[in-house]
């Protein structure tokens, strides 16, 4: 009886051997002795496989997160930063596979179609996080911009997994301090700033047009 745990080491052992997937179901079930129908019974292409691991990738790192007992003491900068360094973590036990699959993806920020399902639970993940932060008033909340911070936690999520695919640094030293740097930056971005008092103080004025008149100026 074929397991899906089966089918997915068979199937990155096979890619990381050949260097491509396998030419059809047929073929790929053949060499790993069970039948059409077994492997359907778990994925329906070898596209889904991919998608699949990945997601395993995000929510290993988000569960293994959640049950340390000071992750609920993290501020929503700290449990962000906590997720990346744990994700590269994660990601180092399967570097040749994760550098396969992003082989000839897209290098904009479009998301490559195996990462379609990550993305999905990292960007629930993300709006969790976000709204923590609003709540409390670590994050400003800011009409319209706000829906979008879980999209710039996304581009660093991107970003970093590329970057970590092409550190050649001791201990992925580079990668840690793109973390830092990257994240730190984004949290800056969505936190109240002057140009949000700012832009309260426009807000202010305009529903008070009158007040030059009232002051005689």
């Amino acid at each position: 009886m074929a397991t899906a745990q089966q089918i997915r080491n068979g199937y990155i052992d096979y890619v990381l051997t050949n260097d491509e997937k396998p030419k059809s179901v047929y073929s790929f079930a053949k060499k790993l002795k069970i039948s059409e129908s077994e492997f359907y019974d778990f994925y329906a292409s070898f596209s889904s496989i991919e998608k699949g691991i990945w997601t395993e990738l995000v929510s290993e790192t988000i569960h293994t997160l959640q049950q340390q007992v000071i992750w609920v003491e993290y501020s929503a900068r700290d449990k962000a930063l906590a997720f990346f360094y744990a994700f590269t973590e994660v990601l180092k036990k399967h570097r040749s596979f994760v550098a396969y699959s992003l082989k000839s993806r897209p290098g904009n920020f479009s998301t490559p179609e195996v990462l379609s399902n990550a993305k999905a639970l990292f960007e629930q993940f993300a709006e969790d996080l976000i709204n923590e932060g609003l709540e409390n008033g670590e994050l400003a909340d800011r009409k319209f911009l706000s829906k979008r911070y879980k999209d710039a936690l996304w581009v660093q999520f991107a970003f970093i997994v590329k970057f970590w695919i092409g550190d050649d640094s001791d201990g992925f030293e580079k990668t840690d301090e793109a973390i830092e740097k990257g994240i730190n930056v984004t949290f800056d971005l969505c936190q109240r700033s002057p140009i949000d008092n700012l832009f309260e103080y426009g807000k202010f004025l305009s529903r008070n047009g009158n007040f030059k008149e009232k002051m005689g100026l």
